[in-house]
């Protein structure tokens, strides 16, 4: 249980809109780190096996998308989203889902994912390494709250969904509060 623990340092390589830069592509790198993402503010982060895959598309990134303001009522700044995929195919995929609220993290590396010991091979669906499903509640870099779905292992068979919902995060957050 990561529960009290430090998120890993690391360094995002990030991909940003830049007028200036002009063209048919006009973005520019821009590393962001940890701190970047997690220092002084209450979030929640889920992590996802991968960008454009069912369950992580139709389900999980929506809903979070769709209940933002609820998650804001109960004092989340901000709501992440962390793959191992790159800053391309985050941007790709953030664009395809018209985010407004929930802002996509590329760990193209896996080296976050590896940190916070959710990396896994899955080869059997042609994925190579990425990361298992989980979510946190993440309070100035520290983990408040975790939801790891069950069965972590290499190249497993299914693709758990339910701990790390935000029906169930949300839920959670809730009780908390109210306790």
């Amino acid at each position: 249980m990561l529960i009290g623990k430090k998120v890993p340092f690391v360094t995002f390589r990030t991909r940003i809109r830049d007028e200036a830069v002009g063209g048919p592509n006009p973005f520019r790198w821009e590393d962001k780190t940890s701190d970047d993402y997690f220092a002084g503010k209450r979030v929640v982060l889920f992590s996802l096996p991968g960008a454009f895959t069912p369950t992580c598309s139709t389900f999980q990134l929506p809903d979070f998308e769709k209940m933002y303001e609820q998650f804001k009522a109960e004092g989340i700044d901000e709501i992440y989203c962390i793959s191992v995929n790159d800053a391309f195919v985050m941007n790709a995929w953030g664009k395809s889902q018209s985010l407004d609220h929930v802002k996509l993290i590329p760990d193209g590396s896996g080296e976050f994912t590896r940190k916070m010991g959710m990396l896994v091979s899955k080869d059997n669906l042609g994925f190579g390494m990425r990361s298992w499903r989980y979510a946190a509640v993440i309070n100035d870099g520290l983990v408040e709250q975790w939801f790891e779905e069950e069965g972590y292992s290499d190249n497993c068979d299914s693709d758990p969904y339910g701990v790390s919902s935000p029906q169930n995060i949300l839920e959670k957050l809730k009780e908390k509060k109210a306790a």
